[in-house]
């Protein structure tokens, strides 16, 4: 799948039962037509929800307030906010042209990146790269953002982070 706004993980095999779970969580949301996909990774689901993805994320925070234990099979819910081909030109000109949409000039931030399937970027020499441009504070401790990139082989997804915005469930606690 070349295009998502959620990214979803579970426990490896458990794909089908976490894909059923995000269903009928994202039903409950109100999302009748979400997209649900396996992608080649063992344990991550891509979703494309047709309602705003970072309402989804507050109503799943209050599903989960009223049952912690509501998720037997998702671990982890990472919104995200733009999908790319795996190209470092093109992550560092979308995280260039949209970082001021998300973090204030107050603000402190980190990157953090998660590659799946690809060498082509040094991690180091990556992060490097896309923070030099950036003028805020870096504060890998306790930052006010995060932007957290995920590669998958050749495709990236990008997103904006407060520190609660990736919803991590009881069960990644029981594992």
């Amino acid at each position: 799948m070349n295009n998502f706004n959620l990214l979803v993980s579970t426990s490896r095999f458990n794909e089908d039962n976490a894909k059923a779970e995000i269903w009928f969580t994202l039903l409950t949301c109100g999302d009748r037509y979400s997209i649900i996909s396996n992608l080649d990774f063992s344990g991550l689901i891509a979703v494309v929800t047709t309602l705003n993805h970072r309402n989804v994320i507050s109503k799943i925070k209050s599903i989960l307030i009223k049952d912690p234990n509501f998720f037997q099979y998702i671990l982890k819910i990472i919104p995200i906010d733009y999908v790319c081909q795996t190209n470092i030109n093109t992550i560092k000109i979308i995280i260039q042209n949209h970082y001021r949409d998300y973090i204030h000039s107050d603000e402190s931030f980190m990157i953090e990146l998660n590659r799946r399937k690809n060498d082509l970027v040094d991690r180091d020499s990556f992060i490097e790269n896309i923070a030099k441009f950036i003028d805020n504070k870096v504060n890998l401790e306790h930052p006010d953002k995060i932007i957290r990139i995920e590669i998958l082989r050749n495709v990236t997804g990008i997103s904006f982070l407060q520190q609660d915005d990736v919803i991590k469930t009881n069960a990644s606690i029981q594992t």
